[in-house]
């Protein structure tokens, strides 16, 4: 027997093993197929509950992980949503089926190019996705009800915590960059309160001029 996941439906199984309980992000997950969104030597791992390699040094949030972090922003639909790391577009396909619209930042042209389209292909066309340095946001377009930053920190970037509507979410692994804890805050009146911490995980560090300095000659 093939114990390789080879369809959404598995997926979408492992990531309600893993705890995920919003039927319209699950639904979401079901209808966006990951394999178009990873490279062509990946598609084959594409509906296993793992991170994939994507090239630069970078690799896709793992699906269990980016279900929790979604699932934390309680989105319900109407709401203008900044993703900071788009990555290959998967996780940004997810954002804008849950939501009304999606700001996306990525960092790495080529990466960019690529989510571009493939969110194209798949018909996704309430992103609005931009090259550039996401540590920072994208203020011209705040506020946002909800933020998700793909990439670590050991704490929130300022111009972050101001672009978060009073009462909306943001989630960031919170840490060096490799060894993290994923943290759900709310905007208060006075900054950001820590509502929880999600889970430990591992993810690559958030560059730019709010964060690390790029080490990465193909950034910018």
């Amino acid at each position: 027997m093939n114990s390789v996941p080879a369809e959404p439906d598995d997926l979408v199984r492992a990531l309600t093993a893993a705890g995920i309980r919003d039927e319209r992000l699950l639904e979401a997950v079901r209808t966006t197929p990951r394999a178009e969104f990873v490279p062509p030597g990946q598609v084959a791992v594409a509906y296993r509950d793992i991170p994939v390699a994507i090239g630069q040094g970078q690799v896709t949030t793992q699906p269990s992980l980016s279900a929790m972090m979604i699932e934390s922003l309680r989105l319900g639909g109407s709401e203008h949503v900044l993703e900071v790391g788009t990555g290959l577009g998967f996780q940004t396909a997810l954002l804008a089926r849950m939501a009304a619209d999606v700001v996306s930042i990525e960092i790495r042209p080529g990466i960019a190019r690529q989510a571009r389209a493939n969110l194209a292909r798949q018909g996704v066309r309430n992103v609005e996705l931009r090259v550039g340095d996401g540590s920072g946001g994208v203020p011209e377009e705040a506020p946002y009800d909800a933020v998700l930053m793909s990439a670590a920190f050991p704490e929130v970037p300022a111009p972050l915590v101001a672009q978060v509507r009073p009462g909306g979410c943001l989630v960031q692994p919170i840490g060096p960059g490799g060894h993290e804890q994923v943290v759900c805050f709310e905007r208060t009146t006075s900054g950001l309160e820590q509502l929880r911490v999600l889970t430990a995980a591992c993810f690559v560090r958030l560059q730019g001029r709010y964060g690390f300095p790029p080490d990465d000659a193909d950034i910018l």
